[in-house]
């Protein structure tokens, strides 16, 4: 037997390569969860600072406080809304998008475009469409006969509306992801069903969609953190608003550190919706994952 290398050398270069990822992980991600996590069992004054331990008091009272179970609520119906017809969207893009047609390459960048806009400048396009006297959704519902409404400023169309602008955000992203999948399906596949007489829907069902499961998976499992952690919008179209219906808990988070200054509720909520995060991701490996076809 020959022996290839020290592995102690081997171990050290390889945490060598490693330092540079460790050092931003560590300097972004690791310690600033660590803080979170231990800002959650404390009281803190308003520059964040612990002034007494009082274990597990903070969380408590979130799960006692009806404005925080509103904001658990509206976070579930917000990513009830966006998900599925996010990605529903973003696939009936890409199946139109990957047909063989003339021109099909403007579509193609117009689908995808809207990946190259900020959250701040899309959420200001849509609170003008969203806008009572000018909004293009009011001069369409006075063109048919009907009053305009307030759909920012009333309880129960502000969750749909941001939700709304959200799907339109997020699509371009998915429909990207989603046209590479279907351009990387074997054309081979399609051939042989065709010679054996199968139907569009057929070929849908039993090519597209199984050979799509990993690419289906994987913007499922992103669109659900994604919704989840959503906040530039919230902030620019309601704020939380009209009645705390659109107080998202990443909403929550950030009125509680930098508006109220209460540091430790603000940390108790985030770890909450970290392991939210984590228990609706988990799930959707253990249930999603067995459905999708690897080649």
């Amino acid at each position: 037997m020959v022996k290839t290398g020290n592995g102690f050398s081997d171990l050290a270069a390889g945490l060598l390569y490693l330092l540079p990822s460790l050092l931003l992980f560590g300097v972004f991600l690791f310690y600033p969860m660590i803080r979170t996590i231990y800002l959650s069992f404390f009281y803190t004054d308003p520059q964040g600072n612990p002034i007494a331990f009082i274990g597990l008091e903070n969380f408590t009272y979130l799960l006692q406080s009806e404005a925080f179970l509103n904001s658990a609520k509206a976070t579930g119906l917000f990513v009830l809304y966006t998900v599925p017809a996010g990605i529903l969207l973003s696939l009936f893009l890409a199946l139109i998008a990957n047909l063989k047609l003339k021109g099909i390459g403007i579509f193609r960048t117009l689908f995808s475009s809207t990946m190259g806009m900020s959250v701040a400048a899309s959420s200001i396009i849509w609170m003008f469409m969203y806008n009572p006297s000018i909004g293009v959704f009011n001069k369409l519902l006075n063109l048919i006969g009907f009053e305009g409404h307030q759909w920012l400023l009333d309880p129960n169309t502000a969750l749909l509306s941001v939700a709304l602008s959200t799907i339109w955000m997020n699509t371009g992203f998915a429909f990207l992801i989603l046209l590479g999948g279907l351009q990387n399906i074997d054309e081979q596949l399609y051939e042989s069903a065709r010679i054996s007489g199968a139907g569009s829907f057929y070929q849908l069902r039993r090519i597209t969609l199984p050979m799509l499961s990993p690419t289906l998976f994987f913007i499922t499992t992103v669109s659900l953190i994604n919704a989840f952690q959503t906040f530039g919008q919230i902030d620019i179209l309601t704020k939380g608003g009209p009645v705390q219906s659109t107080n998202v808990i990443v909403y929550s988070i950030y009125q509680d550190a930098f508006v109220n200054y209460n540091a430790g509720s603000a940390s108790a909520q985030a770890v909450l919706l970290f392991f939210c995060i984590l228990a609706v991701t988990v799930l959707q490996f253990r249930l999603g994952e067995k459905k999708v076809h690897y080649q």
